[in-house]
């Protein structure tokens, strides 16, 4: 069975928990990270000491997109297709997720980590202006194909697709980008999508 470690208020956790859902993988998830800590035991299979982290059959990785890959690749063929061209397609929006994580976190940790005392306007209002211009390259490669992995979904589609519930769920001004809300509206569809990456921002 596969272990995941992780807690699910992570965004990268999310990604793994909601790939196992989706194509019905039998898992048991530890809660790791924040406020459940890490002990010596963890940091060992993650000298990273971060999450999430996996277990299958004795294989020990870490790293979100890694995991995705590894997973997509010998449990959901159809969702990472072994063509290299169609492949890479996919790929490079799992790696532009990394960017994009980073121009959000602002408004999230002020939003959502920081009692409204502490949070500082100024930062909220320059993540989400940066996150609604990386949305309007979003937004453009979707009025092109209906998903991010190409014709149908796959695993293009994860990374971007937990954070892009972040960004309709964060007390932010947002654009209205059209083909970016037919696909959010697309994944919330998705039974895996609602149980794992719908849940409270904590």
């Amino acid at each position: 069975m596969l272990t995941i470690w992780g807690r699910l208020n992570s965004h990268n956790v999310k990604k793994v928990a909601w790939l196992a859902d989706e194509i019905g993988l039998d898992y048991v998830r530890h809660d790791v990270g924040g406020q459940f800590g890490m002990d010596a035991a963890y940091c060992a299979l993650n000298p990273n000491a971060l999450i999430p982290t996996i277990e299958d059959d004795g294989f020990v990785l870490w790293e979100s997109n890694a995991i995705l890959r590894y997973l997509g690749a010998r449990y959901a063929p159809a969702l990472w297709p072994a063509d290299p061209a169609a492949r890479a397609m996919a790929d490079r929006w799992m790696d532009w997720q990394f960017g994009y994580a980073d121009t959000q976190r602002g408004a999230f940790i002020n939003l959502v980590r920081k009692p409204p005392e502490m949070r500082d306007a100024n930062a909220i209002a320059r993540s989400a202006a940066a996150c609604a211009r990386q949305m309007a390259i979003l937004n453009d490669a979707l009025s092109i194909s209906p998903w991010l992995s190409g014709a149908a979904f796959g695993l293009g589609d994860i990374p971007m697709g937990v954070y892009a519930h972040t960004w309709f769920t964060l007390a932010i001004d947002r654009p209205p980008f059209s083909a970016l809300a037919d696909w959010y509206a697309r994944l919330i569809t998705r039974p895996a999508y609602a149980q794992q990456v719908m849940i409270p921002l904590t």
